[in-house]
């Protein structure tokens, strides 16, 4: 055939084919084909698009939820569950808003800085030593320079002017920049969330406080613009030393206003933002420079400033200085107010704080600490020094000079320096040396020292062969104390040396021995308290009682102890040695008349330090001369300028004392007769002034000289 090829027919085509003709042939009744015209129309209905939407609109939803609830149970009730903890979330969340808002107080009161000095400063007899504002002066940041305001955005938030109080971009680099140091090298906070914490909330680290804070950020990013919000944070940040604000601040650290500081003093400025302690120029000054020059870098790094503009910032000298103050106060006040803030946190009360300060010997330990350096120390090219004087029983600092012109410069040696203390270290070596087993009268041999190719020499160059330990301390033998720390072994004699009060780092070597490890002149002149206490360790301290000007107690020192840490047997036998140092040894020049005394001289490679810190059963000092730069002086010993210094500040301050001999197995603070309680033990080696010890002791040191001895 021609033609199309003819399709043949599925099975199922087949089949309805039959069926229809099967169905043709058979009579059909009414009752049938209504049936059939029934089932037609039915499912005419079914297959009509539109009829299936019509139903589904009607039914079609509720049926496939109940099915889907018989379906998955589970999951159906934990959605209904999720949704409705979701509406009540929301419902105490916005409740949680408005009530944190109703709290808000209105921040245009914390513009009202404008206050008369707010502090006052009590020494321990109850006399006014100062009267400090913490804040001086609310400035506008209008008249702020331009460098100042960059170096502060350039540190703490660059999108200030573009964010809405969150900066999210900024939280996720932190983040970030965390994560991969293992540590917090940045943070997120922007100015004004650093801005609600200092002026509403508490430093809690709680989901209550995070929640407030992000609820007050936005509140003062719509209630102010932004430059308000920038004025309220630069009065009100705290920058160490006591200071709230970039005026108080300029003022206490430049001895200027805020409006006339340079880039230099304004990158200095916004460095102490991060950490206002230990950036303090009061503080370390090599610190606040090291910030300083991070700050210049972000504000290069910003496009604030060229990199040039940042070069010449950077040589810039800082001019740190301070308003001058003849009392002699000004340091010891500086302390006070730079550790409030620990004590009684922020407060904006009027505030009274007691400390331990005896006025008069405060004034008269600045006044011939300036003499000195002004008249000898000129000659022999010392420039600064501090004093520390002190309660061996309590620890409480009776004075505190920290340099010789607070005016010139308000940074505190007495507190921050560290420098090597040279010998002045050595009581710690042979009083670990006592507690292994050595005595005063113990033989050692003055001679060269070779440890792994360290060899070192006395300051004399010169050997005295066998020695007793007693010699060995009062005339400061190197070799000696490298030998004892070599037998003890170097991480004993630190632990010595820290379970005293020592709290700086100290390096386990044998050079440990020489006083190679840096401390400040207040931890290691209260590391020598035991020895006069009769073996008890104290913590310097200078505040006993904070209150506000109504009379509320807002802290009182409780007289706490670490205990014994020197057993008194060692106690006696150290006083014994350190007496002799006094007597006979390097620090004769430190001696005073009628009151037994021990003490240590030290000075480090070419005269840069010298120190002397000694003791009676009243106070213990320590003096400090030197130079910042770390310069060498002219031949100046520990027993030259700070033993002689020692003995006129000493002599100020025990007029009127009842001398007493120093601890011993009969106890400390026994009444002076003689030789005293050490001299009974030690007869050639009394701690008197009798004339019978005194002939004693050149007999007695011709005789062991003879046999090599001390």
């Amino acid at each position: 055939m021609s033609g199309a090829k003819r399709r043949p027919a599925t099975r199922g085509t087949g089949q309805r084919r039959a069926r229809s003709r099967s169905s043709a042939s058979k009579p059909t009744s009414a009752k049938t084909t209504a049936s059939a015209k029934s089932r037609t129309k039915s499912t005419a209905r079914r297959r009509t698009p539109a009829t299936r939407r019509t139903r589904g609109r009607r039914g079609g939803l509720w049926a496939r939820y109940k099915r889907l609830c018989q379906r998955h149970p589970f999951l159906v009730g934990t959605a209904r569950a999720g949704l409705i903890a979701s509406l009540v979330g929301f419902a105490l969340l916005a409740g949680a808003v408005l009530f944190f808002i109703s709290r808000v107080p209105d921040p245009l009161l914390a513009t009202l800085d404008d206050r008369p000095p707010n502090v006052t400063v009590l020494a321990a007899d109850g006399s006014v030593l100062a009267e400090r504002g913490l804040r001086r002066g609310h400035i506008r940041v209008d008249v702020l320079p331009d460098h100042l305001i960059k170096a502060v955005l350039a540190t703490e938030d660059r999108r200030f002017y573009d964010h809405w109080g969150v900066d999210a971009g900024g939280l996720i680099r932190a983040s970030y920049r965390n994560f991969r140091a293992g540590t917090v090298v940045q943070g997120g906070s922007t100015i004004t969330q650093q801005l609600a914490k200092n002026l509403f909330l508490k430093p809690e680290r709680t989901v209550t406080r995070k929640l407030e804070e992000l609820i007050y950020t936005v509140w003062l990013e719509k209630r102010f613009t932004k430059n308000e919000i920038l004025e309220l944070y630069l009065n009100r940040v705290y920058l160490g030393g006591g200071t709230y604000g970039v005026e108080a601040a300029a003022r206490r650290y430049f001895g200027r206003s805020a409006r006339d500081v340079t880039l230099a003093q304004s990158a200095v400025l916004a460095g102490l933002l991060k950490a206002p302690s230990r950036y303090a120029p009061t503080r370390s000054i090599k610190a606040a420079s090291a910030r300083a020059q991070v700050v210049l870098d972000n504000m290069v790094d910003a496009g604030f400033i060229t990199a040039a503009d940042a070069k010449k910032a950077s040589q810039q000298p800082l001019r740190i200085q301070a308003k001058g103050d003849a009392t002699g106060y000004p340091y010891a006040v500086d302390w006070v107010a730079a550790m409030l803030p620990e004590y009684v946190g922020k407060h904006d009360d009027a505030l009274v704080v007691q400390t331990t300060i005896d006025a008069k010997l405060q004034r008269l330990s600045q006044e011939r600490l300036r003499k000195l350096l002004d008249g000898k120390g000129r000659k022999l090219r010392a420039g600064e020094g501090a004093v520390v004087v002190l309660d061996p029983n309590s620890g409480a600092v009776r004075a505190l000079v920290g340099g010789r012109s607070y005016k010139h410069s308000p940074y505190d040696r007495a507190l921050h320096a560290q420098r090597q203390p040279g010998s002045a270290f050595k009581p710690f070596v042979y009083l670990a040396a006592l507690e292994a087993g050595y005595r005063p009268s113990s033989v050692a041999l003055d001679g060269p020292v070779n440890i792994s190719g360290w060899r070192p020499s006395n300051y004399t160059k010169t050997y005295k062969g066998r020695v007793s330990l007693r010699y060995a301390l009062a005339h400061s033998i190197n070799t000696v104390a490298v030998k004892l720390t070599a037998n003890v072994g170097p991480a004993r004699v630190a632990q010595t040396a820290q379970r005293l009060g020592v709290g700086s780092k100290l390096n386990a070597q044998p050079s440990l021995a020489l006083g190679t490890s840096e401390v400040t002149l207040v931890e290691l002149t209260g590391a020598y308290a035991p020895f006069a206490n009769g073996g008890t360790r104290v913590l310097p301290h200078v505040i006993t009682h904070i209150r506000t000007e109504d009379g509320e107690t807002l802290y009182t020192r409780q007289r706490a102890s670490a205990g014994r840490v020197v057993a008194q047997p060692h106690v006696a036998a150290m006083n014994d040695m350190m007496s002799a140092v006094v007597r006979s040894g390097t620090g004769r020049r430190a001696a005073i008349p009628r009151h037994p005394a021990g003490g240590k001289t030290g000075t480090t490679q070419n005269s840069r330090d010298a120190w002397f810190v000694g003791y009676t059963a009243h106070y213990v000092a320590g003096i400090w001369i030197g130079n910042d730069d770390n310069a060498p002086m002219k031949k100046v010993t520990g027993g030259s300028l700070p033993a002689e210094l020692w003995r006129e500040i000493m002599l100020a301050a025990h007029k009127g004392k009842r001398p007493a001999a120093l601890p011993s197995p009969r106890g400390p603070g026994t009444p002076w007769q003689g030789g005293g309680a050490v001299a009974s033990r030690f007869p050639f080696f009394g701690g008197g002034d009798n004339n019978r010890s005194a002939r004693a002791r050149p007999l007695f040191q011709r005789v062991m000289g003879f046999f090599g001895g001390g």
